[in-house]
């Protein structure tokens, strides 16, 4: 079997301290910055462009599959590697992603095929230079080393964990661990950066398939033989293809939830470390996103249309309206059309209580956006009240909604742009632009894109229950229950 490359993406997590536009059912990998471009479109593309690399495997939940594809699809010219999947039903951390990934990778180019590991949401500057560090760390691979790649600390980060530095590898840019470190306190990160022998702990990685299912059998057996028997029970379950497989849900459930780190890396005799010259961040707070933007002369940042008046060091994400901001000092600001953030510069990291509360209270918008994907499109909550609710739908060609019935609600739907084809029990017709169609509660209906262009619809529902749990699928292209 050959050594190839395979890039292997971990997406997921929800990014709780990117909160409001990074959301349970929309993570942190799709949050778009400020050119356009998703985190993990522009982690895809760069994977893509590394030298010898024809496949990248992502792992991700079953239920970001849709969203992710239509990411990839959307980068064109840049995607055009062929793309494998494993689906995770429930988040397991890492160390369950990385064995069931190096057993699906094992399987089909042996033990010798050299995995990188990269997270979807961490953003990286200067491709060459990545490619570069990702050739030294091959090649070290191929050693039997475990290797992870090493940040030169430019600030005492408390946000980070930390390799401490060990002895040369010869002379192709890598050394041996020392340790690695948790997220210290500032006076200890502080330290770190003065004794120049301590990297950030990027969290990517590179390694054999062989030489990492020895590390699991030896530190982490739980995980090595509960992912192994998951993986007798995955390798069939193909979703489309054999390139899209679902990992089976009670194996997968039952592997310790447990990251690469702990599991193997801070206790392997096998590590090595390739300091990275690139730019490296995982964005993980507000503050990382504000640096990525251009300040005008008072320190101020601006994503979106704002007015600014007397403000200095504040950033602002708008969505769709304007924001205005009189006199405001060191402040972030990020506007969504449901939930709005305002927090001080230097509390950036506590976002995440935000989420906590509104969990306990069980308000959606810890969830989702008033814009949510589906496989055929998207749906927006335009306005809701006591029986009522107006949403926008958009499907895309050729994509239909399920075939379904609703017991508490009616709908009316007025195709606003685009051809409709719907089916209402024994029924099918077509509903062009400013035509009307409606469906009573308890009716099998659907509704499908036949044309070339985004089918739009106003969907008007009435009815004593109107949550998305009352849906019965009798029919779903995309394997929904």
């Amino acid at each position: 079997m050959s050594s190839k490359l395979v890039p292997v993406l971990l997406s997921g997590g929800a990014g709780t301290r990117l909160w409001p536009v990074s959301r349970e059912a929309h993570p942190k990998p799709f949050m778009q910055l400020a050119d356009g471009q998703s985190l993990l479109q522009k982690t895809f593309t760069r994977a893509a462009r590394l030298s010898g690399v024809d496949t990248i495997l992502t792992v991700t939940n079953r239920e970001y599959y849709f969203k992710t594809r239509d990411d990839y699809e959307a980068l064109g010219a840049d995607a055009k590697v062929n793309k494998a999947f494993l689906l995770e039903p429930i988040g397991r951390n890492t160390g369950p992603a990385v064995a069931l990934g190096a057993l699906m990778v094992g399987e089909r180019w042996g033990r010798d095929a050299v995995m990188l590991v990269l997270a979807a949401d961490h953003l990286i500057e200067g491709d060459e230079v990545f490619g570069d560090a990702v050739r030294i760390a091959a090649g070290f691979a191929r050693e039997s080393r475990l290797v992870t790649f090493g940040i030169e600390p430019t600030t005492p980060e408390t946000a980070y964990g930390y390799i401490e530095r060990g002895e040369a590898l010869g002379t192709t840019g890598g050394y041996g661990v020392a340790r690695f470190v948790e997220k210290p306190t500032l006076e200890v990160a502080q330290e770190y950066l003065a004794a120049e022998r301590y990297l950030w702990n990027s969290g990517i990685f590179c390694f054999t398939v062989g030489a990492i299912l020895d590390e699991l059998k030896q530190h982490a057996p739980r995980i090595c033989e509960g992912a192994q028997a998951c993986w007798e029970k995955t390798k069939g379950r193909s979703r489309g293809g054999p390139d899209v497989l679902e990992i089976d849900a009670e194996t997968f459930s039952g592997l310790p939830d447990l990251s690469i780190d702990y599991a193997v890396m801070e206790k392997s005799r096998a590590m090595a470390v390739v300091p990275a010259g690139f730019g490296w961040s995982d964005i993980g707070s507000w503050n990382a996103v504000s640096s990525l933007v251009r300040p005008d002369e008072a320190g101020n940042r601006v994503v979106g249309e704002a007015v600014l008046v007397d403000s200095e060091n504040t950033f602002i994400r708008a969505e769709g309206r304007v924001v205005a901001a009189v006199g405001t000092r060191n402040l972030i600001i990020v506007d969504t059309p449901d939930a709005l953030l305002v927090a001080d510069r230097d509390r950036t990291q506590d976002v995440k209580k935000v989420v906590e509360q509104l969990k306990l209270r069980e308000h959606e918008t810890y969830k989702v956006h008033r814009m949510v994907t589906r496989p055929w499109g998207t749906y927006t909550l335009l306005e809701e009240g006591d029986r009522f609710k107006i949403k926008r739908i958009v499907v895309k060609p050729g994509a239909s909604l399920s075939l379904q019935m609703h017991h508490h609600r009616s709908e009316h739907w007025v195709v606003v742009s685009g051809i409709a084809r719907v089916v209402r029990d024994q029924e099918e017709y077509f509903v062009n632009v400013n035509e009307s169609t409606f469906i009573p509660p308890g009716r099998k209906h659907r509704v499908e894109n036949p044309g070339m262009l985004d089918l739009v619809m106003i969907e008007v529902q009435s009815g004593d229950y109107l949550g998305e749990d009352d849906i019965v699928r009798f029919e779903d292209r995309y394997g929904r229950q």
